[in-house]
């Protein structure tokens, strides 16, 4: 296998994660972090996980994130590999193995995993290989109650990078040294306006050499809107669970809620209700969404707030998640938001009944048992629709998650 150097790895390497060590010490993360993927799954610290295309730190972060887990990384380049050994070995991190490895090759290592996390890779297999064939070799390795991580490159927000691919051909810019410098002055001279130009305001990321360089190594990759994320998922035999941040492709939450086709938008299918959402928004990049095979039990990661098990779940705050008690909309006693968003319209008003209830959770108890101590004197009747919608919300907004066990 070849083991050739690049100029520019992505991410770029990183010699310090202390900072990030720090904050995956607190247990209450590791849980709304597990529950994300699990809601019904008995909790374990010490499952497998495979981070496919590990880039420079990625699967070192994971170890971290994760030290009684077994975690596995490959990459297909080099200095992505060292970079990462160099990172275990400083911080001595004993449950990471890590190998020099294409996505469509992963069967070789002859093991399964609890979860698998590809983050930056799949869609770059235009080049590499077929993305469909990377799915299938990733679900391959997956053990049937497992949960994977995608992340894909979008056709709408994703534009101006599809056009920087389309220039870069067509004037013979290559990622070289030379070549990011002349792409940098190209960028610079832009008009505004210019989609690339918008991107690299709006995504940090695209101000970094080392990005730059990674989109110019992969000029085919292959970019999916909704739809064609849940066709690729369906080929490849696995099944939606859900958004990592779902709140920006919900029909209840922020513009979408407050389009003028909202009451319409909430009666189409979830799935189309998405689609209208990226298209409304039109400047997402990327997706990121959890999946599962296709002949695993839903039980394990559905959530409906239908009929009554609800009462039964267990709402876990979700770590990045602000309530702000200032400069309020009319009626509302706090606004509810989560810092991870990109978006500044996915705030969430409450009234002063909904922060009691949002003040009674701690984890432990279910929501039955928040609406007790919260509304003792006020009939089951009046109790339940207030609360289902409230708990229906917050979760719509990424502010919980659930413990589903309880629920029958």
């Amino acid at each position: 296998m070849s083991t050739t150097e690049v100029r520019y790895p992505y991410p770029g390497p990183v010699s310090n994660l202390d900072e990030y060590r720090q904050l995956w010490r607190d247990p209450q993360r590791r849980l709304a972090d597990y529950r994300l993927f699990w809601s019904r799954r008995p909790y374990k610290e010490d499952f497998s996980i495979l981070v496919a295309g590990c880039g420079t730190s990625e699967a070192a972060m994971h170890a971290m994130r994760w030290p009684n887990a077994q975690v596995t990384g490959i990459d297909i380049n080099a200095t992505n590999v060292r970079c990462t050994e160099d990172l275990k070995h400083l911080y001595k991190l004993a449950n990471l193995q890590l190998y020099q490895l294409p996505i469509d090759r992963v069967g070789e290592l002859q093991m399964t995993f609890d979860q698998i996390v590809c983050t930056g890779a799949l869609h770059h297999l235009g080049v590499l290989g077929d993305p469909d064939a990377g799915l299938a070799a990733l679900r391959s390795v997956l053990k049937p109650d497992g949960a994977m991580r995608l992340i894909v490159y979008t056709p709408y927000g994703a534009a101006g990078i599809h056009m920087l691919h389309e220039f870069c051909k067509r004037v013979g810019i290559r990622a070289t040294g030379e070549g990011i410098g002349q792409l940098i002055d190209a960028l610079k001279a832009l008009p505004e306006g210019h989609p690339l130009k918008n991107l690299r305001r709006d995504v940090p990321d695209f101000r970094d050499e080392a990005v730059l360089a990674e989109a110019l190594q992969h000029s085919q990759d292959h970019a999916y809107s909704v739809p064609q994320l849940f066709e690729f998922l369906k080929r490849g035999k696995m099944r939606f669970g859900r958004w990592v941040k779902q709140a920006p492709y919900s029909a209840h939450c922020g513009l979408v809620a407050q389009s003028p086709q909202a009451a319409h938008i909430a009666q189409l299918r979830t799935e189309e209700q998405f689609a209208a959402a990226e298209q409304i928004r039109g400047t997402m990049v990327r997706h990121s969404v959890i999946a599962y095979r296709d002949d695993a039990s839903a039980d394990s990661y559905r959530i409906s707030f239908e009929g009554d098990g609800w009462l039964e779940y267990v709402p876990i705050r979700v770590p990045d998640t602000t309530c702000v008690q200032e400069q309020l909309t009319p009626g509302a006693v706090a606004m509810l938001t989560n810092q991870d968003h990109s978006y500044a319209d996915l705030w969430m008003p409450i009234s002063s009944l909904e922060k009691q209830l949002l003040d009674a959770i701690d984890g432990r108890r279910s929501i039955e048992q928040i609406i007790e101590a919260t509304m003792p004197f006020v009939r089951r009747q009046f109790q339940l629709e207030p609360a289902v919608r409230f708990f229906e919300q917050l979760w719509w907004h990424d502010q919980v998650v659930f413990d589903t066990a309880r629920a029958q």
